[in-house]
Parts: C-alpha cells; structure tokens; sequence
C-alpha cells in the first residue's frame, strides 16, 4: 500500500549523508536523486525512504505525531540500527528493546528533528 514516506529537511546534503550512512547499515541504498530530494530503498515495488527541500520554498518543519518505522529482520539490527543513528547525531526518542509481546523497536530523530523507529516483529 505504501509507496513512498517523504520528510523534510533545512539541509539536504547533511541530511542526505545521515540517511546514506544510516540506511546502508542494513543494506538499503539510494534510488532517485533530483537534485531537491533523494529516496533510498530495495527496489521500484517496494516502499521507499525520501528526504527532500520543501517544495513551497518554506522551511522544513516536523510534524507532531508524524513517525518513520523502518522495518528489519532481527533484533541485532534494531540495535544496530538505533546505535548507529545516535553515532550520526540523532536524538534518542527511547532505547531499543522490547516493546510489548513480540514487539522490539528504537526510536531517534534525525538531524532535522523528523521522528523514526526501527523495529523487528516476531
């Protein structure tokens, strides 16, 4: 259902090399790059990742209650995943770990203060 989530930033290539670093931890690499936004996924048929310049020439800004999750395939990579955002600079937004019965996720937010989590089902 979902093709793409986009966010918002001030400054894409900062932007632009936290999601590159970010997303190449779990082997996900760049697709589109037009100059004003770049998206990262696995391939044309499945959801992808976009961060960009707004468009209306207005700063970007982070909507409240607006989330990211990223989904991975073990709890190694959430951990890994989570701690390799906060090496970039993101903000924690709560630690990995379990989150319910067969829950476990992290959440951070990125340089431009978009909230994300990464998580694992099962």
């Amino acid at each position: 259902m979902i093709g793409y989530a986009m966010v918002g930033t001030n400054d894409l290539p900062r932007a632009a090399a936290f999601y590159d670093a970010l997303l190449g931890e779990i082997g996900i690499k760049r697709m589109m790059d037009f100059g004003r936004s770049i998206a990262w996924g696995v391939a044309w048929d499945k959801p992808a990742l976009g961060v960009g310049l707004p468009f209306d020439g207005n700063p970007a800004t982070v909507g409240n209650g607006v989330m990211i999750a990223l989904v991975v395939d073990s709890k190694e990579k959430v951990d890994r995943v989570h701690a390799k955002a906060l090496s970039l600079g993101a903000k924690d937004e709560g630690a990995a770990g379990p989150r319910g019965e067969g829950f476990y996720a992290g959440y951070f937010r990125d340089l431009d203060g978009n909230k994300l989590n990464v998580f694992f089902m099962g």
